[in-house]
């Protein structure tokens, strides 16, 4: 009987110790970036995504915890080391990274996408990205994911912008400040922003809107099981069909999870940042 007890005892322990072991843990963690365009503390952005970890939970059979991540080099350490059980970020190119570099699974994208929003003064003579060249461009801070954004999408037009006259402000609500004291003419802001969505109160309105891509991944570790991923896939993607779950929609922002296979929408987006 030992070598039975011997080998019994082996295969438990690589049970306890195997890395695809999700469903061991007690709880998971969800953390939670919003990048440099949030404005919320810390207690806000829990608040916010509350609704969505309970329906994780749901689907899940497991508490899910929100954790406020904000610093980026954190977010990037975090899932290179594979700290985090979930990630759901609005500066995308990390959990698009997550999925190409660190093995992360993608659960959904949130809809409606994101775009680089060009935006002047209503009494602004510009009228579209054509009369830009040449003048002076407020970008949100350079280390931004926006401002990436916004930089890859006027390259992208035929923009040098090493030869243009680029600007940064050091927090994204700044931008109508620089447009509104005229030390800049063109501010570059992010759609799903509190400042895009003020627009009309502050006076400002878009010349030009940017190529839409990924908004607001939600990426999963390895660990998880195909079976748990379609789980949470299910519960998402049914949100906008009832009232509770379009609460929870609406406590985040957006629209809808898209919980299709959009793998290579966000691989394509690090392409295209460049």
């Amino acid at each position: 009987m030992k070598p039975f007890s011997t080998l019994a005892g082996l295969a438990l322990l690589i049970s306890i110790t195997s890395t695809g072991s999700a469903q061991a843990q007690s709880s998971y963690t969800l953390n939670v970036s919003e990048g440099t365009s949030g404005g919320l503390d810390s207690a806000q952005v829990i608040e916010k995504y509350s609704g969505l970890a309970e329906v994780m939970s749901k689907a899940l059979g497991k508490k899910v915890n929100v954790v406020v991540t904000r610093e980026f080099t954190q977010l990037e350490e975090g899932m290179k080391a594979g700290k985090m059980d979930f990630v759901i970020a609005r500066p995308s190119d990390y959990p698009a990274r997550g999925i190409r570099d660190y093995k992360y699974q993608l659960v959904s994208i949130s809809k409606p996408d994101g775009q680089c929003l060009l935006i002047v003064p209503k009494a602004s003579p510009l009228k579209s990205l054509a009369d830009v060249k040449g003048k002076r461009i407020t970008l949100p801070e350079k280390i931004s994911y926006m401002s990436k954004f916004c930089s890859a999408e006027l390259t992208h037009k035929g923009f040098n912008l090493e030869k243009e006259k680029v600007q940064y402000a050091k927090e994204q609500g700044a931008v109508p400040f620089y447009l509104d004291t005229m030390l800049a003419d063109v501010g570059g802001i992010a759609s799903y922003s509190g400042v895009a969505k003020n627009l009309e109160k502050t006076g400002h309105r878009v010349i030009h809107s940017s190529q839409p891509q990924p908004y607001q991944p939600l990426i999963a570790h390895a660990k998880f099981t195909a079976t748990q991923i379609q789980a949470l896939k299910k519960e998402l993607g049914q949100l906008d069909e009832n009232e509770s779950g379009k609460a929870v929609l609406k406590q985040l922002g957006i629209k809808a999870f898209d919980t299709g296979n959009n793998e290579q929408s966000l691989l394509d987006l690090l392409k295209w940042l460049g």
